[in-house]
């Protein structure tokens, strides 16, 4: 034990074992949904979501443990909401390509993140995509999966006049969608611990006592199976031979790498790390992100990165890699749980995405709305992506006019070389996917 205290430095960090214990519980409690969204989210695209449950579990532990040993920070990783959604609903339903051709362009652009960690090439991308684009970023992917937790639980559905109207009030399964936006709201403004995953259990339980939802037969089982995704990214990475395919694995790359970088910020911001505005061994912490996002397309899942969950386990006192290496620990406890999977809905699953996106959305209050060459392109990733049901669609539609808006401002000289490249980059996505 003695041994565990030195190489966490849990005396220098003024923190015990009892205590990194207890907050790396509380982070797993507060993310352990993704056990349970990312199969049924993965699963619109076609996966088997038993093998997705499999691989989730043993990502997200995988990327704990070494965040944890390696980096030594109290930050949890898994599939990140958002990007997995657009996995499902933008590459594979989308664009209409296989998830099999999908899950290779996470494994290469896991690659190309593993070598700009490598070769220090993170700070190059990260100066030359503007602060308000990524914020708008986020904030964009989160007012899209918020539409996807509305439609899913039926609160809005599709209106040949109106093209979306909202859902009929008389049916059940909507109502429980309500019931657990409600709980799930209350716990999350009066800051419960595990707020998001007690409103699914919340609702889960009155789905059960409503007849709404089917029993399981049973709830502790063997891990499903991982044979339908192990390493089939591997035998697809040569379907990835088109312009459009190309962008598809950009995209990757650049959500996760910014949601990710974000993400370690913020929560180093909250645990007292930042110094001098840097964060200490960010290339550790990563390195250790992207080798889980790598592991995580071999075994069968969108990709992984950094939790703003991990704040939970930070609120309570984890301050060293001992609570990620925790947290680690009981998602791999997690693989035993998968008959939950049949009563885990889209009902109950649909508050837990509404709520993240607000989370997510919270990020908008950094975009300068006041300077109009920002705002444009800030705004069109934000509408774009719910409205064009894409996040590549809403990314390439904001860095587009970016440098036309930057140019009008006479402002084109702070536009970076790359935002040009990817001007044009984007031009021809669009013209690709949208010109018959």
């Amino acid at each position: 034990m003695e041994k565990v205290r030195s190489y966490f430095e849990l005396k220098e960090l003024n923190t015990t074992v009892k205590r990194e214990i207890l907050a790396g519980f509380t982070t797993f409690i507060s993310m352990a949904y993704i056990l349970f969204v990312n199969p049924t989210v993965l699963g619109a695209s076609g996966m088997d979501e038993g093998a997705v449950f499999t691989a989730t579990a043993l990502a997200s532990a995988l990327g704990c443990i070494l965040m944890g040993i390696f980096a030594k920070y109290p930050i949890a990783t898994a599939p990140a909401l958002g990007i997995n959604a657009f996995f499902a609903y933008s590459v594979c339903i989308g664009m209409g390509i296989p998830w099999e051709t999908a899950l290779a362009g996470v494994f290469v652009a896991s690659l190309i993140f593993i070598l700009i960690t490598v070769f220090k090439l993170r700070e190059l991308i990260i100066d030359a995509i503007p602060a308000d684009l990524k914020y708008a970023i986020s904030g964009g992917i989160g007012l899209f999966i918020a539409f996807l937790g509305l439609s899913e639980g039926g609160i809005i559905v599709a209106n040949d006049s109106t093209l979306i109207a909202l859902g009929p009030l008389n049916v059940g399964s909507t109502w429980l969608t309500i019931f657990g936006l409600t709980v799930t709201a209350v716990l999350l403004i009066r800051r419960t611990p595990g707020g998001i995953f007690i409103g699914m259990a919340a609702t889960t339980l009155l789905g059960l006592a409503t007849g709404l939802i089917q029993a399981p037969e049973k709830i502790i089982s063997a891990a499903p199976s991982l044979k339908p995704t192990f390493l089939v990214a591997l035998k697809h990475v040569g379907d990835i031979n088109s312009l459009q395919l190309w962008v598809v694995v950009l995209t990757f790359l650049l959500v996760t790498f910014f949601d990710t970088a974000g993400t370690l910020v913020g929560l180093a911001n909250q645990a007292g790390f930042m110094k001098d505005n840097k964060m200490p061994r960010v290339g550790k912490a990563l390195a250790a992100d992207s080798t889980a996002m790598l592991a995580g397309s071999l075994l069968g899942t969108s990709p992984v990165g950094a939790y703003v969950e991990s704040s939970a386990g930070i609120a309570v006192g984890g301050r060293s890699g001992l609570t990620a290496v925790t947290t680690g620990f009981f998602f791999i406890c997690g693989l035993f749980f998968s008959p939950l999977l049949s009563v885990v809905t889209s009902q109950v699953t649909a508050p837990a995405l509404i709520v993240v996106g607000v989370l997510m959305a919270q990020s908008l209050s950094h975009v300068k709305w006041g300077e109009m060459e920002i705002a444009i392109p800030s705004f069109l990733i934000l509408l774009g992506m719910p409205l064009t049901y894409s996040i590549s669609d809403g990314i390439a539609l904001g860095f587009i006019f970016y440098p036309i808006t930057m140019i009008a401002a006479k402002r084109g000289k702070e536009v970076s070389p790359i935002m040009y490249i990817l001007f044009f980059v984007f031009i021809g996505f669009m013209w690709i996917l949208n010109v018959k």
